[in-house]
């Protein structure tokens, strides 16, 4: 078996752990990268419809959830949107930016990997794939580090192994297993960024409606979001349902506005009075998609708004400006972008990412207590994070 010294090695070949092996080499240091998948970065590559949402021009510490709240803020302040920009365009990678700051690869998000390969590889670090940890063990002089390409020693060790989100691309709670073997605690990870499962709207079965997608604002407790949302085969997914999903806890009700620029109920005293004779369903169409307007007005007894009472009008605009129920759960780790929760930041540094109690130990990207809003936001906490843990390297 092979033995080899390095002044760190990093665990885990995704966003944080290139960025971090890149910074930490060109810096000076003898870097060990290992990975058990087959190729680095593969959920980089997937991310954005495969154009790579890198980053959002607005990124902040208000477009994070935490249990320390506070915590993102050093990292994000030492490494901002516009510095990874910077080094995008420095290898002549083309962007473009879509609805709210969002940032994305004009060509593939291929490229993005390819640059922090680039960068790993100018800086020396070794990249060894489809190698398994076996063992994780610390000594007065630093960490051992058993694998089945043979046992590393370091200085330092950096876990960037990510969460539980997206399993099929290798997803697992090694970092979990980590933090809790040197003692430190895990907020309870739950799927973040996902869709949530609801079986009817009113009266009718939700599968009718699939492909609808429409503007609604979305909101759970003190959270809101305007953005679009989508009906799905299995419950509500799309831009709106995902950010909310971050913040929903099970039994909890979400509640819908799907024509949030109208007050209906007072549009719908004044069609009473000017169009009596209209179906609730051809005043609905007015606002809603066709199939959307139709599964709601087949819920109403009467036939034309001059037969429907204000309370009447009343509860048809609340099913739309106030639809509210309690989903079923959530479409779980399996699609879930992100994992809310993780190793908490009581534990780390927010300078350095270093685990308090043990020296040399750091935990950066998506294991740490930190979750994104959507939109770029877990990316930029990815490349901030791992700055913040390679500068003290």
């Amino acid at each position: 078996m092979v033995k080899s010294d390095y002044d760190s090695i990093i665990i885990g070949a995704g966003a944080a752990g290139l960025h971090c092996a890149a910074i930490a080499a060109l810096r000076g240091r003898k870097v060990l990268l290992l990975d058990h998948a087959k190729a680095a970065g593969e959920k980089i590559r997937i991310s954005g419809g495969g154009r790579c949402n890198f980053t959002n021009l607005h990124c902040g510490p208000h477009n994070f959830i935490s249990q320390n709240p506070h915590y993102c803020k050093s990292a994000l302040a030492g490494y901002s949107p516009q510095d990874f920009i910077e080094q995008i365009q420095h290898y002549k990678i083309s962007w473009h930016e879509k609805t709210l700051g969002q940032l994305f690869c004009d060509e593939s998000s291929g490229q993005i990997v390819q640059m922090l390969l680039d960068r790993c590889q100018q800086g020396g670090v070794e990249l060894r794939l489809q190698t398994k940890i076996m063992q994780v063990s610390k000594n007065p002089d630093g960490f051992e580090v058993r694998t089945t390409s043979g046992t590393a020693f370091a200085k330092s060790l950096i876990i960037a192994s990510g969460a539980l989100s997206i399993p099929k691309m290798g997803a697992s709670g090694f970092g979990y297993d980590i933090a809790r073997q040197f003692g430190l605690n895990i907020i309870e990870p739950e799927p973040a960024l996902v869709p949530l499962r609801i079986s009817q709207i009113l009266s009718k079965p939700i599968v009718s409606l699939a492909g609808i997608s429409l503007p609604v604002e979305v909101s759970s407790g003190s959270q809101s979001f305007t953005e679009a949302m989508l009906f799905t085969h299995r419950g509500l997914s799309g831009p709106a349902i995902l950010q909310i999903s971050s913040y929903w806890t099970a039994g909890k009700p979400i509640i819908i506005n799907m024509a949030p620029d109208v007050n209906l109920v007072d549009q719908a005293k004044i069609n009473r009075l000017e169009q009596p004779r209209q179906s609730p369903a051809a005043f609905l169409t007015t606002f809603l998609p066709k199939r959307l307007a139709q599964a709601i007005a087949s819920t109403i007894c009467q036939q034309r708004l001059a037969d429907m009472s204000d309370r009447a009008l009343q509860q048809m605009a609340n099913s739309i400006n106030r639809w509210q129920f309690i989903p079923e759960g959530t479409l779980g780790f399996r699609i879930a972008e992100v994992t809310r929760g993780g190793v908490d930041t009581r534990e780390l540094s927010s300078k350095t990412m270093e685990a308090k109690s043990v020296a040399g130990l750091y935990f950066i990207g998506e294991v740490v207590d930190v979750t994104g809003h959507l939109g770029g936001h877990n990316f930029q906490w990815a490349w901030a994070s791992a700055n913040a843990c390679a500068q003290d390297l």
